[in-house]
């Protein structure tokens, strides 16, 4: 792969660059490009590599065998002749058996909801039986094996109680005498002991939401990783119930662990601080071994999966934020070079002999456009119309990387130069870079800019191509609009009139990440192996916006997001709606979240379809629309530094009879924000504000570009210019510039690397005020009838928290509303992959 990033490295050799601050590997970057060119779009590259929605470049390491929906976990036999990868994914989650002879998937095992897999392998020491973690289920799944097949036993049912209803097992391992299973229940707190020949189950307390469980080389001692806190939990498992002994603090939400069999050194991956704590057994000693990538990086790494090479002397841990694996020398306690993966690694695993590391990735390497012809129109009364295939959230393919081991030193060297070449981290460096030098767009933290007020606006779930494909302007394709200037004109006058942003893409690919990234610049392992349990009904809460702290994505959890950074920087700001969401916290409740709720307007009534953005719906729940809440509060207190709004009615409530039509939820949507404009640009403010306008997700339908492909606007004086961008933003890119403007650092690593929108302003500021357009399609607002497209269908779907629907069925339900029985063209999705490219095939013939 060519280097899209110039980077000059201090020293003769990259690992010369890994110098030693402490324990930390610092890699610091000293010159870099902006990242994607204008003319490249997320996703695969066609030479084996691909660019995720950020901007980040993946080019893996090894040869590459296409695996399920987000493999998570892998388990090596005892033999060492097969590996069983769990893809827990939204739609079909399976196990495969891989012959690692050949590295062939040899045998699937699939499970479909509500049937669930989730975080856990475990085999028996003899290798004739494993252990899968059922999740939702509330059971471990059984298997005996043989000659490469897994077959399915009785499994063991986790008991529930009145305060434990929901144990939710994950983290396995299996005594070394194969006579006791150990469990931990990540919703329920607590752990359980299993005696496998009397199926007898004794629980007991543990700390907030453990994942994984390691055992001592004499398996006398458990270790439960807290991946809600900073905690491991320490069990003497000698006696019939398990006698908990103590807590071991570790870094902020421990993921997996791996205990060297020869001294009993504990080993924690700590995702949310970017780090491996040593734990000594038996010392009460706990070291700690930094993998952030460059001195001073902020959190974004993510390391969750770990392994000891057969000699103990190196440890391999997997960054899932970085796409790469790094090489500990554990003789030296630090990090000496990186190997690069494909998308979002999760797990690794070494042979026995030492020879061969498996890593599996979650997202693969993307694909291109869906599997089906896109002049197909799918058969809603067929299985098929609900197809994963269809559904960004479900259409990943991840792949295994089988790497060869051990490395020699000139190898780890090529490997961690290709690791520096593809990753962006320095923000330093990327300001420097980023395009042309704005007085608009700080080019340092707290340098000056004559913006003053932000108003940060998310939305729900549009693509580009269904408000904007028939534009006239950027790179649009028509035949999917489904929302013109009837139902959206002043969002399309709007992208006219100031910038044209054809090339932006959400980071996520639902909303349970969209939120974390729009809010805290990444999404952690908790957030991104449990949503699609909770998206597919295998019976894991909402519990991602404010709801638990085990996803919110920072060392500090409680100083996670955008607004807490703005609370302890002393900048002033209001929140409509943010983190509220739901009937019961809309009723006059506030937001979880500790922070926003100081700042919060109560008044404002967070995601409910009953609510209106801007205009009256028959029968609403709620006493006043959202504009209207936040005019009144305009007037009164004119704008803080930052606002953040949420106006959520643009997501829709497909043909559901009695709720607005498609076009008029939009329509209502569009009319709140040309007001919101227009109240501003006629006002005191409008000279030194900048309105940023983003959607969560973009999962709602096609997008000829690619699934992640979003709606984005910048509306400022300093945009008003007619231009398209098509630099290459995403989410990140936006948070990067509001953090700019109002003087903050980044909060991950993902926001530092990110491009500021600089192209999208100019020098010179137009001050033509903005006068909105009330849409044709809320004049009057109409409403689905009884015998609209689909309406059955739509009327069984949960519309009082952002996706808890089929995706699927409700995207074609408003194509249906608005172009009849016209065929709906496929979502392409460039990032997520539907079916094994060449890509994949090239790797795997040449062994790379």
């Amino acid at each position: 792969m060519k280097s899209r990033r110039a980077w000059v490295v201090r020293g003769c050799a990259v690992v010369a660059a890994l110098a030693v601050v402490g324990t930390a590997a610092a890699v610091i970057p000293h010159a870099r490009q902006a990242g994607p060119g204008p003319t490249q779009h997320a996703g695969p590259q066609g030479d084996g590599t691909a660019i995720t929605p950020d901007g980040w470049f993946v080019d893996p390491a090894g040869r590459q065998t296409r695996l399920g929906d987000l493999p998570t976990a892998e388990a090596l036999s005892p033999s060492g002749r097969w590996l069983v990868v769990m893809n827990a994914g939204q739609a079909r989650e399976s196990l495969h058996v891989v012959d690692t002879t050949s590295g062939r998937v040899v045998q699937r095992l699939q499970y479909d909801p509500p049937r669930a897999l989730y975080a856990g392998l475990a085999w028996a020491p003899d290798g004739h039986s494993l252990f899968a973690s059922a999740g939702g289920n509330d059971k471990v799944r059984v298997y005996g094996f043989s000659h490469g097949r897994a077959t399915p036993h009785k499994p063991i049912q986790i008991p529930t109680t009145a305060s434990r209803p929901n144990p939710y097992p994950a983290g396995l391992a299996v005594s070394p005498d194969g006579s006791r299973l150990y469990v931990a229940d990540q919703l329920s707190d607590a752990f359980s002991q299993i005696d496998l020949a009397t199926r007898t189950v004794r629980t007991v307390a543990a700390g907030h939401n453990p994942y994984g469980v390691a055992l001592s080389p004499d398996g006398a001692t458990a270790y439960v990783s807290d991946q809600g806190a900073r905690t491991v939990d320490v069990y003497d498992v000698s006696a019939a119930s398990p006698r908990h002994v103590k807590q071991i603090r570790v870094g902020t939400h421990p993921n997996r662990m791996v205990v060297d069999s020869r001294d009993g050194t504990l080993y924690v991956a700590n995702s949310e601080s970017d780090s491996v704590s040593v734990v000594a057994r038996g010392s009460g000693r706990v070291d700690t071994i930094d993998l952030s990538p460059y001195q001073g990086a902020p959190i974004g790494s993510n390391p969750d999966g770990l392994a000891l090479a057969a000699d103990s002397n190196r440890l391999y841990v997997t960054n899932s934020g970085n796409n790469d694996v790094a090489v500990v020398n554990l003789n030296r306690g630090r990090v000496i070079g990186m190997i690069p993966t494909a998308w979002y690694p999760t797990d690794v695993v070494t042979s026995h002999n030492g020879r061969r590391l498996f890593v599996t990735n979650a997202k693969g390497l993307g694909a291109g456009p869906n599997a089906r012809p896109l002049a197909t129109a799918p058969n809603p009364y067929h299985e098929d119309a609900t197809s994963p295939r269809q559904y960004v959230g479900s259409m990943i393919v991840g792949t295994l990387s089988q790497i060869r081991a051990p490395l020699s030193a000139s190898k780890l060297e090529r490997y961690s130069t290709r690791v520096v070449d593809i990753n962006g981290f320095d923000e330093r460096a990327k300001v420097r870079t980023g395009g042309a030098r704005s007085t608009v767009v700080p080019m340092r933290v707290g340098n000056p800019t004559p913006i003053k007020h932000v108003i940060y606006i998310v939305k729900e779930n549009r693509t580009f191509d269904q408000e904007f494909g028939s534009l006239a302007k950027g790179n649009g394709a028509p035949r999917i609009n489904l929302f013109g200037h009837e139902s959206a004109p002043n969002a399309r006058t709007l992208q006219r009139r100031f910038v044209t942003l054809d090339n932006f893409y959400a980071d996520a690919e639902v909303s349970a990440q969209g939120w974390s990234w729009s809010t805290a610049a990444n999404s952690n392992p908790y957030l991104e192996q449990t949503w699609v349990a909770n998206y597919s009904d295998r019976d894991h809460p909402y519990d991602y916006e404010g709801g638990n702290n085990s996803a919110a994505p920072n060392t500090k959890p409680r100083h996670a997001y955008l607004w807490d950074r703005l609370a302890d920087a002393g900048v002033g700001f209001r929140s409509f709606g943010f983190f509220k969401f739901g009937p019961t916290l809309n009723r006059g409740d506030v937001p979880p979240d500790p922070t926003l709720k100081a700042h919060d307007v109560r008044a404002f009534y967070g995601f409910d379809l009953a609510c209106p953005d801007s205009v009256h719906f028959a029968h609403q729940s709620c006493p006043v629309d959202r504009y209207h809440v936040w005019l009144k509060d305009f007037r009164a207190h004119g704008l803080p530094t930052v606002q953040l709004l949420r106006l959520p009615n643009d997501h829709t409530a497909a043909t559901d009879p009695g709720l607005p039509t498609p076009r008029s939820y939009v329509g209502d949507n569009d009319w709140a924000l040309g007001k919101v404009v227009d109240a501003v640009s006629h006002s005191r403010f409008w000279r030194s504000t900048a309105i940023f306008v983003v959607e969560d997700d973009a999962q709602d339908g096609p997008d000829h570009v690619d699934a992640h492909r979003t709606i984005a606007q910048v509306i400022s004086p300093y945009t008003q210019t007619g231009n398209v961008d098509s630099t290459f933003y995403s989410t990140t890119s936006m948070l990067r510039t509001i953090e700019l403007m109002v003087g903050l650092r980044p909060m991950t690593q993902f926001d530092a690397a990110a491009t500021p929108m600089l192209n999208a302003f100019s020098e010179q500021p137009d001050l033509r005020s903005f006068d909105a357009v009330r849409p044709r399609s809320i004049t009057p607002v109409r409403y689905n009838a009884g015998q609209a497209p689909m309406a059955r269908y739509s009327q069984g779907e949960n519309l009082t928290v952002e996706d808890q629907i089929d995706e699927r069925l409700f995207n074609l339900a408003i194509w249906r509303s608005i172009k009849g029985k016209a065929p709906m063209p496929q979502p392409r999705h460039s990032v997520i992959p539907s079916s094994p490219g060449p890509d994949v095939a090239d790797k795997e013939r040449s062994g790379r």
